[in-house]
């Protein structure tokens, strides 16, 4: 058997996950068009029909990021926060659905950070080097972790255990993954999103994003949200505790793999791409407030 058909016996518990909600799929395929062409009034209505995800649109309107104190209606709050943001709150209230509280071994706020700094991360790079799809980066970036929240829910007590092993040890999670579960976040998150059938080339961003060289297809943006991921561990953005590890991104496959096809990365300041991730803090806090209904500061 392949290693994702021998890991659908220990994940018992996917086929009871919830497909996504009803709005999801076409508030996100909306939101994934070219600016120019999403029609801001059926945003306005599909965000309107779930109460949740309108209140937390406007929460985040009228935070101190935004310098807003009196965004009273769903269209004005769609409008103050863009179309990268309102995806963002959209599919952090349908995955925060999906997992209990007492179930995280991960804090749930330290999850969402380092999920939304790798999405920014991800776009960011992708416009930097003329990659055609930045939107997609995005969208990759944000649900790369997808994995964690399936093995939270699937196996709770064995994950919980990876999540401290790695912590003690100071060690990627995936490495204690593989050892104590026999799969990683990686090979499961896969195995979500073909549920809710998310795009091949998305699907392949989360099942390879900690092994780059593995990727047959869409490598471009397999290398994209490897170096994103890998850039926001690095700088203290990742799963709540420190990893040691040595990073030299001129010489990891995935920076070769870009440079090959956009030369203009092996040009670019990587300080600069590092200060980026340092001043996108306070709008990742701002969304992941938003997302879990806390007090933005």
């Amino acid at each position: 058997m392949t290693t994702i058909e021998a890991i659908r016996p220990k994940i018992k518990s996917l086929e009871g996950m919830p497909t996504v909600p009803a709005i999801v799929q076409p508030l996100s395929s909306l939101l994934r068009q070219p600016a120019e062409h999403v029609d801001l009034e059926k945003v306005v209505e599909l965000v309107s029909y779930d109460s949740t995800i309108a209140a937390q649109c406007l929460r985040m309107a009228n935070s101190p990021l935004f310098g807003r104190r009196n965004t009273e209606t769903v269209r004005s709050a769609v409008i103050a926060l863009g179309i990268k943001r309102i995806e963002a709150i959209l599919l952090g209230c349908c995955l925060n659905r999906i997992v209990p509280a007492d179930c995280w071994s991960i804090d749930p706020n330290t999850f969402w950070r380092h999920s939304l700094g790798c999405a920014l991360v991800s776009s960011r790079l992708a416009k930097m080097i003329g990659y055609p799809d930045p939107e997609k980066a995005y969208l990759s970036g944000l649900l790369h972790d997808l994995g964690i929240l399936v093995n939270t829910l699937a196996c709770t007590e064995d994950f919980r255990e990876c999540v401290e092993k790695a912590r003690q040890e100071h060690i990627a999670l995936h490495c204690c993954e593989r050892e104590r579960l026999g799969f990683t976040h990686c090979e499961s998150g896969k195995i979500l999103g073909e549920h809710w059938k998310f795009s091949p080339d998305v699907i392949a961003a989360i099942e390879f994003h900690h092994d780059a060289t593995r990727a047959d297809s869409a490598s471009d943006l397999v290398s994209l949200v490897y170096l994103s991921d890998l850039l926001c561990r690095v700088r203290d953005l990742g799963h709540g505790y420190y990893e040691a590890m040595g990073v030299d991104f001129a010489g990891e496959n995935a920076w070769l793999t870009l440079v090959e096809h956009y030369p203009t990365l092996a040009r670019m300041d990587l300080a600069r791409l590092t200060m980026d991730v340092d001043g996108a803090m306070d709008e990742i806090v701002a969304v992941v407030n938003a997302v879990f209904g806390m007090q933005s500061s």
